[in-house]
């Protein structure tokens, strides 16, 4: 029997489902005491409910499932990836349409670097994308403040470790082809830690002038321009749906 059976759904799907948010953000809103099925204060995270019976709401405002939503943003440096900031600094959703407001970011980059952030309301493909479990590829162009040479390279394609893992990375190749003294490098990861690129390079005495995401899963930035957005196709959708954990081969 599915999850959709005659038991219902796990509460934090179907509040993912709902454009809450993906399951973990959905999680917290549960157990913060923030949501009621029929009345009733849930905090479990066991409980199911049945959407097609059973009032489901979030801070006192009725749970409806939401029209399935992608976009593709170009972020630009300088922005944070939050939905409000305290401090009163530039956010990603100043770039974005009032109505795409109440969407939420797969995963995140940092003040710093710019490039490729998908936005949904999709919780479950968004928990999929990010899990670290399913291994999706991440691809950035990094500038360092210098060229690496041709020993740190290796270093690199051979694994760091820092203060929360080894990182191994699934491609690395200079950007500039023979002859040509570019500095920058492409790289893939299939995951995306905290700060992860900026310290890997910093572990090996590089400073990062500039980040760049240039693709997430089977989504590419292509030629979007710094600060704009764009819908994706139903085949873009599509695809990130069928994304599957992978071994992360790594390559040259």
């Amino acid at each position: 029997m599915s999850e959709a059976g005659a038991e219902g759904v796990r509460l934090q799907r179907h509040l993912a489902r709902c454009g809450h948010g993906s399951r973990r953000s959905a999680e917290a809103l549960i157990t913060s005491g923030r949501v009621r099925v029929n009345g009733r204060l849930v905090t479990e995270l066991g409980t199911r409910v049945r959407p097609e019976r059973d009032r489901v709401e979030v801070d006192g405002r009725l749970v409806r499932p939401s029209a399935e939503t992608w976009i593709a943003l170009h972020k630009q440096r300088g922005a944070v990836t939050t939905r409000r900031d305290p401090r009163g600094r530039r956010t990603i959703y100043d770039a974005l349409p009032e109505e795409y407001g109440e969407l939420f970011h797969v995963g995140r980059l940092d003040r710093q670097s710019e490039g490729l952030l998908l936005l949904t309301n999709d919780g479950d493909t968004a928990y999929r994308l990010m899990h670290p479990r399913f291994r999706v590829r991440r691809e950035y162009v990094v500038q360092p403040e210098k060229r690496l040479t041709d020993a740190e390279l290796a270093r690199l394609r051979a694994g760091v470790k820092l203060e929360d893992g080894r990182v191994r990375l699934l491609t690395l190749e200079r950007v500039g082809g023979p002859g040509e003294e570019d500095v920058r490098i492409r790289l893939a990861l299939a995951e995306g830690r905290n700060r992860e690129i900026r310290r890997l390079l910093e572990a090996i005495g590089h400073r990062v002038v500039r980040l760049r995401r240039v693709r997430y899963g089977p989504i590419r930035l292509g030629k979007l321009a710094p600060g704009r957005w764009r819908e994706l196709t139903a085949e873009e959708i599509e695809a990130l749906k069928k994304t599957k954990a992978g071994k992360g081969r790594r390559t040259a």
